[in-house]
């Protein structure tokens, strides 16, 4: 088992930085989950530890050895892609032999790795077969398998299950979940998908333009996003922003969005009160804004009239799409809710859930 730790690494491509000075650390046994949209550099970064890639500057380390200039097949890693990549005239068993078979492993060796990796992914009865008789979930088992077959300190799992439909996507995520429990290995994830990030990463690295934006766990992201590319990047639907004015006085503060006006709660005015006067992103996540019918207990609500422009039911709850004044935002109600599309309305926003930026840097205020 190992930790893995980026110092300062930077990767350029010409006149491009694809990634620019990470430095990151990732725990012994922990699952981490790199994410962000394309192009953000977060496979550059796993293959810059895989060795799969140069490093321009820093340094990276595999527990406490420096692996810069080791060579791929000896840094203890195993690497999952996107492209299943598996040899289409071998049988699945000899797929996963491979690797091993090339190490010049004892035979024994080999056959109890396999049936061992086989038994846990649950492929036993495929073994004998080749990967054109094979489904897209059960290919990527099998990838899965080559992988662990060679009981690496690391596991790397670039977009692993893109290629799968909605449904297998997220049975195969439990069951890679499980996967960690059981190996108690160091896993590394990349994925675009914030919803993947949430429900599997131990904690999460979110990069943009190559820089690590935030690195937390799933719930402080949700909760307490550092700044307004974050908060809009994790969650489902994205985080609601208004451009709006911090107006009034220490003791009486309100936002000011120019459609609505909303009074700031006591206990966030020492923190806002240097930003009187000045404009801010005023954030608010969909799950906060409820139909004023339904309004849970225990909120600090503030009311905001609304016009509904499109509901979308989700059986369990109904995502209402409002707009007020000039702006246009997305509430998560109850599916009990009467609103129905032109329908003028109440909304209720829960004022100790809100967010506020600062509109120059987009850094959040706390």
């Amino acid at each position: 088992m190992a930790s893995v730790t980026y110092e300062h690494v930077t990767k350029r491509f010409g006149d491009v930085i694809a990634v620019n000075d990470l430095s990151l650390e990732v725990r012994d046994k922990e699952f981490l989950v790199l994410v962000g949209p394309s192009g953000c550099g977060k496979t550059t970064a796993l293959r810059l530890l895989a060795g799969l890639e140069e490093i321009t500057e820093g340094k990276i380390y595999i527990g406490d050895r420096l692996v810069n200039d080791v060579a791929p097949k000896d840094r203890d890693i195993a690497m999952v892609f996107q492209s299943y990549a598996l040899y289409p005239h071998m049988t699945v068993y000899d797929n996963m032999a491979f690797g091993l078979k090339l190490r010049k492993t004892p035979k024994s060796e080999i056959d109890r790795r396999v049936k061992e990796a086989a038994a846990i992914l649950g492929i036993e009865q495929l073994l004998d077969r080749k990967p054109k008789q094979l489904s897209g979930g059960q290919r990527q088992r099998v990838a899965l398998g080559r992988a662990i077959v060679r009981e690496p300190k690391v596991f790397l799992m670039d977009e692993p299950l893109s290629n799968l439909d909605a449904k297998l996507r997220v049975q195969t995520r439990a069951e890679l979940s499980k996967l960690h429990q059981r190996l108690q290995t160091t896993f590394i994830y990349v994925t675009h998908d914030q919803m993947e990030a949430m429900t599997m990463g131990t904690r999460i690295a979110v990069l943009k333009d190559g820089i690590l934006q935030q690195l937390d766990t799933p719930q402080n992201l949700y909760d307490k996003p550092d700044n307004v590319f974050v908060a809009g990047f994790i969650g489902s639907p994205a985080m609601n922003f208004f451009d709006a004015t911090l107006v009034g006085t220490k003791d009486d503060m309100y936002i000011d969005t120019g459609s609505f006006r909303l009074k700031v709660p006591e206990a966030r005015r020492p923190v806002l009160a240097p930003h009187l006067g000045k404009e801010v992103i005023f954030g608010i996540r969909p799950d906060n804004v409820h139909d004023a019918e339904f309004t849970p207990p225990g909120i600090n609500p503030a009311r905001v009239p609304a016009k509904v422009d499109v509901t979308e039911l989700m059986g369990n709850e109904v995502f209402v799409y409002l707009v007020t004044g000039k702006h246009s935002y997305v509430g998560r109600v109850d599916p009990r809710t009467n609103m129905r599309v032109g329908h003028d309305v109440e909304v209720v926003f829960d004022m100790d859930r809100i967010h506020i930026f600062d509109r120059a840097t987009e850094r959040a205020i706390r």
